[in-house]
């Protein structure tokens, strides 16, 4: 455990005499008080974990109200003595409130695509646009917590370490606060995938160890021609970080060896043009790489960092990368937009700020509506996860796109009318399809016509940025309603005839108004033209769809009921089997829908599901990794017709006596070989449902039905029928 010091902490920010010191210590001192009892996991105290939270904000160089709020971040949900955002209002001032009251409501589980997870990632971003504080001491909690990994269960563990993988590092990296975002990697990894890091930081460190001297060497030929030239200047030497080489190996496919650019120097500087001064010395002592330099400061990543790269050769053939940068530049590097606080003010710096938070601000636009996660999950990724490329306007200017950008992203990036009336491109002079993939250092001319009437539908199956495909379906909603309308209902239509049952326009229409109260929108035609403009997929009305048909078509078409027949032992049987199927899986986000498991693949709780739906009677479920389902997803005439599906909390608390699974059971025939195989399940209190068998020369092949919990429950009664002497092999087998 890290050892944190509040008093240094306080001594740190009186002497800087950029902190309001009081204000600081009453934050401590309340958070002190209302934590106090309590303790962490890990059996320490828990104000620890709020010191330590504090610490880091602190280093990332941001203001008095943003260590206030680190210190208070856990008081109004986890004290027993909780306190009111009111309070905090009142005793720290409404940015105080406001930071702690929007990490407070940031949990963000990114394993699953439920609308639930959604609307947190969403929350998160709407707190960022408002305040970005709020994420930095959200990052600075991830962070802490990270470090303290160790005391939590294995599961625990997995789960956190995915879950900053996949938003807290990207995010980090996307407000370029490197620091932060190489610790998050390096930690994750080494829960992620243990072995792999070890065996990493091993390689890492015999290749530092023989080497190490070389690294001195160069630092010291390097500071000998910055002296002569008489440049003011920062040296560092370093290796890279271990999640960099990591996935570097993995991406790339490259052994330890392959890995050039394992060290580096780090040349900081007071002014841009020491920058290329310096660019120049590296140059003329070592012989470059060609292909290796590259200029972020005339041309700055999105997440604002600003610095000069280049790979050069040393005396011993070894190649190390040159980073060369100012000092302001290497504070955003590491801090990103947390050195605003720190180098910024005024109303010129809030509105660069402003205009540096638009990609976020762009991301929730593009999901205005609200109504499909998966949309919003696409361009999340996009925009948090995908690397950039830059492109150059016939007047040179720079425009950044993400990686596999079309001129199509390009015309929209400039502006929504120049996309909106775009008929064609040139890329370096040359007449290109508008679908052609954009590389870094294209000029890029877009042509437009102004009788041109609008974008076309299938630019959304190609565009790739999160803004371009706003832009389109803005376009659509706005300017092409009446077609949009038309084109959902034509859509709906095509959908319900493969329910099976006539149906009128006016119960086809009622359907969708009814749909439309239950998604938020506020008539069919809403409904409607969502469909039609591409802001809703039919594929995400699923089971609510059917339930509405069902529900106004299929009862007025059916013949008049007969008198209930007996119940047979089968029929209540079949009865309970369909209700416990219904009651196990969630479909679409909802719970209770008519649902089958399919026989190919018989899923069991503990698989990752996917629903069908069927022309005849409800949905089937199938296992993900069904050789069906793989076949199914690639034709696109069914497309439409699968669905999401996960299993309830029920089902996977094994609160239905079993689901049918089949096992393949190999051995060496025998005479008794049979009843081993059934009293060693009757031992195991594993009900069978089916038998047959197959005999191959001295080998006899035995397909059994059981009845088992879930993935882990089948396991056990595959390892068990193992330690038979007869049995050669069990697999888990279909019907």
């Amino acid at each position: 455990m890290e050892a944190y010091d509040v008093n240094e902490l306080f001594a740190r920010c009186d002497a800087s005499g950029s902190y309001d010191i009081d204000k600081i210590k009453r934050a401590y001192h309340l958070a002190e008080d209302l934590h106090r009892g309590q303790k962490r996991i890990s059996g320490e105290d828990y104000i620890i974990h709020p010191i330590a939270v504090a610490q880091i904000v602190y280093e990332c160089q941001l203001d008095t109200n943003s260590i206030c709020a680190a210190f208070l971040h856990d008081t109004v949900e986890d004290c027993p003595d909780r306190i009111t955002l009111a309070e905090i209002r009142t005793q720290f001032g409404k940015d105080v409130a406001d930071i702690v009251d929007g990490v407070t409501k940031l949990n963000i589980p990114f394993e699953t695509k439920q609308e639930a997870s959604i609307r947190n990632l969403r929350k998160m971003f709407l707190a960022m646009s408002k305040d970005l504080r709020v994420i930095f001491v959200k990052l600075a909690d991830r962070l802490h917590n990270m470090r303290t990994l160790s005391v939590r269960t294995p599961e625990k563990q997995r789960s956190i370490a995915l879950e900053t993988m996949h938003v807290y590092a990207p995010i980090a990296h996307r407000l370029g606060i490197q620091r932060i975002k190489q610790e998050l990697e390096t930690l994750a990894l080494s829960y992620l995938d243990p072995i792999g890091f070890q065996e990493i930081r091993k390689d890492t460190d015999k290749r530092y160890g023989e080497s190490k001297d070389f690294l001195a060497e160069a630092t010291r030929k390097v500071a000998e021609s910055l002296n002569a030239y008489g440049i003011r200047y920062k040296l560092e030497g370093r290796v890279k970080s271990i999640y960099s080489i990591y996935k570097k190996m993995y991406n790339q496919n490259k052994s330890f060896d392959e890995i050039y650019d394992f060290y580096a120097l780090r040349i900081l500087v007071d002014t841009e043009l020491d920058c290329y001064t310096v660019l120049g010395v590296i140059h003329e002592m070592f012989n470059s790489m060609p292909g290796r330099f590259k200029d972020y400061i005339s041309t700055p990543k999105q997440n604002l960092y600003r610095s000069l790269h280049t790979t050069v050769i040393g005396s011993e053939g070894i190649p190390f990368e040159v980073q060369i940068r100012t000092w302001e530049m290497h504070a955003v590097a590491e801090y990103g937009l947390a050195a605003h606080w720190k180098y910024k003010s005024g109303e010129q710096a809030n509105q660069a700020l402003d205009e540096k938070l638009q990609w976020i601000r762009a991301l929730l636009e593009t999901d205005a509506d609200g109504s499909d996660p998966d949309e919003f999950l696409h361009s999340l990724k996009i925009d948090l996860f995908e690397d950039e490329i830059f492109v150059f306007t016939p007047k040179g200017d720079v425009v950044s796109l993400p990686a596999g950008s079309t001129p199509i992203d390009f015309a929209y990036a400039i502006h929504s009318a120049v996309g909106n009336k775009m008929v064609g491109a040139k890329l370096n002079g040359n007449i290109v399809p508008i679908d052609t993939v954009l590389q870094t250092g294209q000029i890029v001319e877009v042509l437009t016509n102004p009788n041109s009437k609008g974008p076309s539908r299938d630019w959304l199956s190609f565009v790739r940025s999160s803004e371009a495909r706003s832009k389109i379906k803005m376009f659509f909603k706005r300017e092409m309603r009446t077609e949009n309308i038309e084109f959902g209902k034509q859509a709906i239509d095509r959908e319900l005839r493969r329910y099976g049952h006539r149906y009128t326009d006016q119960q086809r229409d009622q359907i969708m108004a009814n749909l439309a109260l239950r998604m938020g929108y506020a008539e069919g035609d809403d409904l409607y033209n969502s469909i039609g403009f591409g802001g809703m997929e039919i594929v995400k009305l699923g089971t609510k769809l059917r339930e509405e048909f069902n529900r106004l078509v299929v009862p007025e078409q059916e013949p008049k009921a007969k008198a209930p027949a007996l119940k047979t032992e089968n029929s209540e049987r079949e009865d309970r089997k369909a209700r416990k199927s219904s009651e196990s899986v969630i479909v679409d986000n909802v719970e209770g829908c008519a649902v089958k498991f399919a026989k190919c693949c018989s899923p069991l709780p503990g698989d990752r599901i996917i629903g069908f739906i069927t022309k005849g009677y409800g949905i089937s479920i199938h296992k993900y990794d069904c050789i069906n389902v793989q076949n199914g997803l690639k034709r696109p005439e069914d497309r439409d017709r699968w669905v999401t599906a996960s299993w309830t909390i029920r089902a996977e608390k094994r609160a239905f006596g079993g689901f049918e699974a089949y096992l393949n059971v190999y051995a060496t025939y025998t005479p008794s070989v049979i009843a081993e195989i059934s009293i060693a399940l009757r031992d195991m209190k594993v009900e069978i449902t089916s038998f047959s068998t197959k005999e191959n020369d001295d080998v006899i092949i035995m397909t059994v039905g059981v009845r088992c919990n879930d993935t882990d429950h089948l396991a056990s009664i595959i390892g068990s029928l193992k330690k038979l002497q007869a049995v050669r092999d069990v697999t888990r087998g279909n019907a």
